[in-house]
C-alpha cells in the first residue's frame, strides 16, 4: 500500500479491558480521533522517538491494532454492506506519545498519535483472503515478551459497525486507513509503565492477516 494515505481514522477505547486499564469510560459510540499520514512506516523501518518526545519523561507506547483499508470512495454506507467496501486488512501499530495525548494537547490525542513514525503499517492482505474480521486473535510481543493476547471478537464496535459510523455524513476517500483500537496490555497500563526505548522491537500478529515487526530508536 501507498505509505502515505489519503487519511487515518483510528478509533480509541474500543475493547473494555482497554479502557479500563487506561482509565477511560466505554462510551455508546465510537471514540474518532485522526493521524498525520505522514506518520506511516512500513515493516521493519524503525519507529524513530523524536526529542520532543522525551521532554517529559519516557512516554512513546505500543498499540496492537488491526487496520482496515476501504476500496472505494464511499459514504453513508449501511452496516450490512460495509464489508463490501473494503479494499483489504493489515497489521498496524498505533504508537502513542502518552503526555502529548493526554496533557500537551488540550484533551485531543491527535499530536500524541501523528510524530513522525508513529503508524507502522503491514503489507495489506485482500479482504476476501482474510474472511470474517470478527475473530481474529491479535498478539503483540515486545523484545520476545507477549504484552497482548486478545481477539478482535473482543472489539465493543465490530468493523461493519465501524464503518457503517465513520461513514454517516462523511466520505471515506478510497485509500483510507481505519486503525480499530488495541485491547490491554498496552506499556502505560502496566505497572511500573513500560515505554519504548531504545533498542526495543515490537512485533505484532493478526491471525490471517499478517506480522508487522519494527525496531526502536531515539532520534538524537
Amino acid at each position: 500500500m501507498t505509505l502515505h494515505p489519503p487519511a487515518i481514522i483510528a478509533i480509541g477505547r474500543n475493547y473494555a479491558d482497554h479502557a479500563k486499564e487506561m482509565g477511560g469510560s466505554i462510551e455508546p459510540h465510537p471514540t474518532v480521533f485522526m493521524k498525520n499520514p505522514a506518520s506511516v512506516i512500513a515493516d521493519g523501518e524503525a519507529i524513530v522517538i523524536p526529542p520532543i518526545c522525551r521532554e517529559h519523561g519516557p512516554q512513546v507506547d505500543f498499540e496492537g491494532e488491526l487496520a482496515l483499508v476501504i476500496g472505494e470512495t464511499c459514504r453513508d454506507v449501511p452496516e450490512r454492506d460495509a464489508l463490501r467496501h473494503l479494499r483489504g486488512y493489515a497489521v498496524a501499530n498505533d504508537v502513542s506519545a502518552r503526555w502529548w495525548q493526554k496533557q500537551g494537547s488540550g484533551g485531543q490525542f491527535c499530536r500524541g498519535k501523528s510524530f513522525d513514525t508513529f503508524c507502522p503499517i503491514g503489507a495489506v492482505r485482500p479482504a476476501s483472503e482474510v474472511g470474517d474480521p470478527g475473530s481474529l486473535l491479535l498478539r503483540t510481543w515486545l523484545n520476545g515478551e507477549l504484552m497482548q493476547e486478545s481477539s478482535t471478537a473482543m472489539m465493543l464496535f465490530s468493523v461493519p459497525r465501524i464503518i457503517a459510523e465513520l461513514s454517516r455524513g462523511m466520505t471515506l476517500l478510497a485509500g483510507t486507513v481505519i486503525l480499530t483500537g488495541t485491547p490491554a496490555g498496552v506499556g502505560a497500563g502496566r505497572t511500573p509503565p513500560r515505554f519504548l526505548r531504545e533498542g526495543d522491537v515490537v512485533e505484532i500478529e493478526i491471525e490471517r492477516v499478517g506480522r508487522l515487526r519494527n525496531p526502536v530508536r531515539e532520534e538524537r
